[in-house]
């Protein structure tokens, strides 16, 4: 089993097999809109205009599960994260990063990873794909995005 395994909703509400990323490095990130950890948007922004025509996306998964710091709906993340951040890369349907209704991506992410699985700390929480969808890196929420390029640079 790994990444490409998985089928999220997108925004819209339709359907994306996460194979269709297959053959590029992946960064997945739980986010929220108001979350001290919020400004990361600008940093990933960054990183994937900077390596994106090099086989780099981001996906990020809203989720409400810390503090209730993602309330919006879905049209309202996405309206959020354009108009402040100017988000470009994926952002997918909000879902449940832990507990009794956790996503299947994110119980196999916590539970299957060897190495790198463990529960999710907080919001941005940073898992580091490889192009074979296998997990090769996992940083922390206060690790901003700027002071993982070298490491996605390696990885592309």
């Amino acid at each position: 089993m790994n990444i490409y395994d998985f089928t999220v909703n997108d925004t819209f509400g339709f359907q994306k097999s996460l194979e269709d990323y297959k053959g590029k490095v992946l960064l997945l990130v739980n986010t929220a809109s108001k979350c001290g950890f919020t400004p990361q948007y600008e940093g990933l922004e960054k990183l994937y205009k900077e390596f994106k025509d090099k086989g780099f996306e981001i996906l990020a998964f809203p989720a409400n599960n810390f503090m209730k710091q993602e309330p919006g709906s879905n049209e309202e993340i996405r309206e959020f994260c354009s108009t402040n951040y100017g988000v470009s890369f994926p952002i997918f349907e909000k879902l449940s990063v832990k507990g009794k209704d956790q996503h299947p991506l994110y119980k196999y992410l916590t539970e299957e990873t060897g190495e790198f699985k463990g529960k999710i700390r907080w919001n941005f929480d940073k898992f580091l794909i490889d192009r074979e969808g296998e997990v090769i890196n996992r940083f922390k929420p206060k690790i901003k995005p700027e002071e993982i390029e070298d490491i996605i640079k390696e990885a592309l």
